[in-house]
C-alpha cells in the first residue's frame, strides 16, 4: 500500500513531456493517488492520464475560472480532493536593465497571480470537505541571489509569501499548504541554464556555475520530496 493510497490528487503544470509536474504525478500514481493531471496541453495531457489510469483537464493558472473548474473538476472526477500540486513556473534568465514589462507581467500571473488563484480554489475545496495537503512549487532562488534571475527570484518569493498566509489561515482547519524550494534540478525547463544540451540532460556531469552547491538535483528526487508532503491525516 502507497503513502498516499486512495486519496485524490491534482497535479498543475504537467504537460510538458518530461518535466517536474509530470514526474510527480506519476511518484503520486505509484504511491496509490487517483491523479488528475492539469496544464494547457490536451493531448499529453490525456496521454499521461491514460498510462496513469487517471483522468485530465485544461487549465491555465493565470486564469481564475480555469483553477476554479480544475478544484470542481478533481471532487467531480474523484468524489474528494485531498492533494494539489502546483509545479507551474518560468524561469527567464534576463538582465536587469533589459527586463521588459511583457516578460514581467508574464511573471507575476504565473508566478504570483497564479499561485493566489490555485491556493484560493484548491483550499475552499478542501475546506468544504475532510481538509488535505497543498505543495507550491518555489525554488531555492527565493532565497539566494543569483545573477539574471531577479524578477524570477521576486515572483517566486510572492508566492511563498502566499503559501505562508494560506497555511496561516487554514492550517486549523485541516488543510496543510506547504512551499518546496529545489535548488537547480536538471528538467527541460532549466536546459537553458545547464552546460549541456537537452539531449544529454539526464548525464549532468557537469553543473554550470549559476548553482552554489555546484551540483543539481533530479526531478525524481524532488517528486519524492513532494509526496512525502502530501501525506495526509485526513481520512
Amino acid at each position: 500500500m502507497g503513502r498516499i493510497d486512495g486519496k485524490v490528487a491534482v497535479v498543475l503544470g504537467a504537460a510538458g513531456e518530461g518535466n517536474m509536474g509530470q514526474v510527480v504525478a506519476r511518484r503520486l500514481a505509484r504511491e496509490g493517488a487517483k491523479v488528475i493531471v492539469a496544464g494547457r496541453k490536451e493531448a499529453p495531457l490525456r496521454a499521461l492520464a491514460r498510462e496513469l489510469n487517471g483522468e485530465h483537464c485544461l487549465c491555465d493558472v493565470t486564469r481564475s475560472g480555469d483553477t476554479a473548474a480544475l478544484a470542481s473538476f478533481a471532487k467531480q472526477a474523484g468524489g474528494r480532493l485531498d492533494v494539489a500540486v502546483n509545479c507551474t513556473g518560468w524561469a527567464p534568465m534576463t538582465k536587469l536593465l533589459d527586463v521588459k514589462e511583457e516578460e514581467l507581467d508574464k511573471l507575476c500571473a504565473l508566478q504570483f497571480k497564479g499561485v493566489y488563484f490555485f491556493l484560493q480554489h484548491m483550499v475552499a475545496q478542501m475546506a468544504a470537505g475532510t481538509g488535505g495537503s497543498i505543495v507550491q512549487m518555489s525554488s531555492a532562488s527565493a532565497y539566494a541571489l543569483l545573477y539574471n534571475h531577479a524578477a524570477y527570484i521576486a515572483t517566486k518569493s510572492a508566492g511563498d509569501a502566499l503559501v505562508r498566509c494560506f497555511a496561516n489561515e487554514f492550517g486549523s482547519k485541516g488543510i496543510r499548504v506547504n512551499s518546496i524550494a529545489p535548488g537547480l534540478t536538471a528538467s527541460p525547463m532549466t536546459a537553458h541554464e545547464m552546460s549541456f544540451s537537452r539531449n544529454t540532460l539526464s548525464a549532468a556531469s557537469e553543473p554550470p556555475r549559476t548553482s552554489p552547491m555546484r551540483s543539481c538535483g533530479s526531478r525524481a528526487t524532488k517528486a519524492s520530496s513532494r509526496a512525502r508532503c502530501c501525506r495526509s491525516t485526513a481520512a
